[in-house]
């Protein structure tokens, strides 16, 4: 059961039964205690392997052990990790489930289910595009030691020094890795390249890779660092000596390294979009929508789902429409909230500042609000933060980068500003919401401060479940009494319009052979979106396959479960304990959730 340290295509497990039923033995409570601690206890115990195995772990932790060090990239670990799960399963196996506590015993589910996948998914281990434009390797390695390493002291400097040594044999093994799996029929498609190659050569323009005036991203974040260090100037000099060299000896043929091999590899990329491209290409897809929503519905079932939503939320626009007096067709105000200058920030340095202005206090108003629909808040803060330049071309519109389990550093709430075109303002609301609180930061944040729950339950990452509360979250304001203006409320339509137009295009593309092109009209056709951000939404379908479905399907569920709640409850119905219901498990699979719910309405009743 890997933890999965940087996001590429790696799949999400999902419990779709449970193995190894409770027998009739009877137990004492004494006995349940003894086998459920001791169980608790191996969970622990593997939890520490899984995190001394990656020191990348250990830094998003806070921890700074094995601080001057990456993780495995190579190939040859998806061996070790499969022996790795074979002796877990079969520990597992020895294990008597009715000897344990209700609570340990949906741990032993969901720890074994996660293993079982692993194994089953073993044969799909190079099903991914490791260098794409969402989440590759050459963008998350410096990004990585931009926003995750520390220098706290001189120690600390030298390991970020290390760490830029390491970066070629990462890169190398990454590379292999690559032709690996064009050897297996997988190469991406040749939108791919163009931004990939932008960003790595982005990484090793400027000084000391070039006679410039400027530093290049890494140096400039080191010295920024060690600048701050309270030593001497001699030891700052010298310390950033040693950070040009390690860029200059080792960053470098890196980055060139990578840059040669995808230049090559260029040349033999088609266009052709979608899974069903792969060998076991159909087998695939369908294997991640089952991880990915961790339901059983079929691609068919989820494109028909999508084309519903859209017809619905279309409606629910039109009203808006009309109530801004707006004359024309649902088209028209489309291109009107397109084009109107109102809805923008002007596209300089004062604009971005002004988004990042007012994106804070959107988190604050709802900050205050919280205690209204909620028991439990999180003690970790959250901050918001513009995308770093060099990877802003390509990256996302927004997204969240979970807090230090230690405190040391706060949930982040990513915004990227690279095009305020495709940023506008009455989204800014929903968006907030969904990335920050009582999105992301909360049900995460949350989920890592809870006691109740083992340690590998709180780094869990189920599609549906996170993506769901995510989607939830843009929700439940309107609720509270936000989305005043309307075209803010129109902006929340539009941010559930997109997320439901993913679940038909993500399956036109990878179940029905749709173009690259094709999935760019449905979205321009369809939504309020520019051209740029419909391309972006596109390209990532095509490099995360069944990625996207998972956001409309767990709002939905979500909201189906509180709605069978209110029905059953009538005025005993608490939000603020429904939401504990939700969020204080950690994140489960659908089918496990609404499991804990019904149990909850039945408690209440």
């Amino acid at each position: 059961m890997k933890t999965i340290h940087i996001a590429c295509l790696s799949l999400v497990v999902m419990l779709s039964s449970c193995k190894n039923e409770p027998q009739e033995e009877q137990f004492s409570a004494a006995e349940i205690q003894e086998h459920s601690a001791a169980l608790n206890q191996y969970f622990e115990e593997q939890f520490q392997v899984e995190v001394s195995e990656s020191p990348m772990m250990q830094t998003r932790m806070g921890l700074k052990t094995d601080y001057g060090q990456w993780d495995d990239f190579s190939h040859t670990r998806f061996a070790k990790e499969l022996e790795q799960a074979r002796t877990r399963l079969d520990h597992l196996e020895k294990v008597d489930t009715a000897a344990l506590n209700e609570e340990t015993r949906l741990s032993y589910d969901l720890y074994r289910k996660q293993i079982e996948d692993e194994i089953a998914d073993y044969d799909f281990r190079f099903y991914n595009y490791p260098i794409n434009q969402m989440h590759g390797y050459h963008a998350e390695l410096p990004s990585f030691l931009i926003n995750m390493h520390r220098i706290d002291s001189v120690p600390d400097a030298k390991a970020y020094i290390s760490r830029l040594v390491g970066m070629e044999k990462a890169l190398e093994d990454i590379v292999e890795g690559l032709r690996l799996r064009e050897q297996n029929g997988i190469i991406p498609p040749k939108f791919v390249f163009d931004r990939t190659l932008d960003a790595s050569r982005n990484l090793i323009k400027g000084k000391p890779f070039q006679k410039s005036s400027e530093s290049s991203v890494l140096l400039e974040d080191f010295q920024k660092k060690v600048n701050k260090l309270a030593i001497s100037e001699d030891q700052k000099t010298g310390l950033i000596g040693e950070a040009e060299q390690a860029l200059v000896a080792h960053v470098k043929p890196g980055y060139e390294h990578l840059i040669d091999f995808l230049e090559n590899q260029q040349k033999r990329a088609n266009d052709d979009a979608g899974a069903w491209k792969f060998p076991k290409g159909e087998e695939f897809y369908n294997k991640a929508l089952k991880r990915i929503t961790t339901t059983n519905m079929s691609a068919e079932e989820i494109h028909q789902l999508g084309l519903s939503e859209v017809a619905r939320i279309h409606g629910e626009m039109e009203k808006i429409m009309e109530e801004t007096g707006f004359d024309g067709s649902l088209q028209d105000f489309f291109d009107f909230m397109r084009k109107e200058e109102r809805f923008y920030y002007p596209n300089n340095e004062q604009g971005k500042a002004a988004y990042l202005t007012e994106a804070k206090s959107i988190i604050d108003r709802m900050r205050v609000r919280l205690p209204e629909l909620f028991n439990t808040l999180p003690k970790a803060d959250v901050r918001v933060k513009a995308v770093e330049p060099f990877r802003e071309k390509s990256a996302g519109k927004a997204f969240y980068q979970d807090p230090a389990i230690d405190g040391t550093r706060p949930g982040t709430y990513y915004v990227n500003l690279y095009d305020m075109n495709a940023m506008p303002k009455y989204e800014m609301e929903a968006l907030a919401y969904h990335e920050g609180i009582p999105g992301h930061h909360m049900q995460i944040a949350i989920a890592q401060e809870l006691d109740s729950i083992p340690e590998f339950r709180k780094f869990a990452f189920y599609t549906a479940y996170v993506e769901g509360w995510g989607l939830y979250s843009e929700y439940i304001p309107k609720e509270m009494g936000f989305y005043k203006d309307p075209y803010s409320d129109f902006g929340r339509l539009s941010m559930e319009l997109w997320r439901s137009c993913r679940l038909v295009v993500d399956t036109g593309i990878h179940a029905k052979k749709w173009t690259r092109q094709e999935g760019i009209e449905f979205y321009k056709e369809n939504t309020p979106a520019p051209e740029s951000q419909c391309i972006k939404m596109v390209e990532r379908h095509i490099v995360m396959p069944g990625q996207a479905t998972a956001y409309k399907i767990g709002m939905n569920k979500i909201l189906e479960l509180r709605e069978k709640a209110m029905n059953k409850l009538g005025d005993d119905f608490d939000m603020a304990a429904f939401h504990d219901v939700i969020l204080k498990e950690g994140a489960l699979p659908l089918n496990i959730l609404e499991r804990r719910v019904d149990k909850w309405i039945h408690s209440q009743i």
